[in-house]
């Protein structure tokens, strides 16, 4: 083989290699940093993991926020009408949080079935709706006015 055509071939491999690399990096640093979105009844039917970053959607039970007295820890319940999902939050809660209103939490679900919470979002008076928190939430009775996530 002549020497430039071997260098050529060098060249190319190595990019070829470097360019492997590089994609199997940011797909790997892409599934560390994604958040699968569940439905409380995804969480009864056994279906989610434990101790991974999540986020789960529906409606607050009316009745199930319980706030501790000396701390900012709050228990909640979320439904989507189909199943309940116990949730645990230790920060303050956003403005727009209510009982029977919507709500999205990002966290990560505990062996003991509870869903540990980092992050509540509450709905927005807008009356957008992203589709996969849409499409799992069935009207339901405790939501104000039958609104959906």
């Amino acid at each position: 083989m002549h020497p430039v055509r071997k260098q050529r071939l060098i060249l190319v491999l190595v990019l070829v290699a470097l360019s492997s690399a590089a994609v199997g990096f940011v797909t790997y640093a892409m599934r560390e940093n994604m958040d699968y979105f569940y439905a409380p009844s995804a969480f009864a039917a056994g279906e989610v993991p434990f101790e991974k970053r999540i986020r789960a959607g529906g409606c607050v039970v009316p009745g199930s926020v319980q706030r501790s007295e000396d701390s900012l820890d709050v228990q909640f319940v979320i439904t989507d009408g189909e199943a309940e999902l116990a949730v645990v939050f230790d920060k303050i809660l956003p403005d727009l949080f209510a009982e029977g209103e919507a709500a999205v939490i990002t966290g990560q679900l505990m062996h003991s079935g509870v869903l540990r919470a980092d992050q509540v979002l509450a709905k927005h008076d807008e009356s957008y709706t992203p589709p996969e928190v849409a499409d799992s939430m069935v009207s339901h009775k405790s939501c104000a006015d039958g609104a959906k996530i």
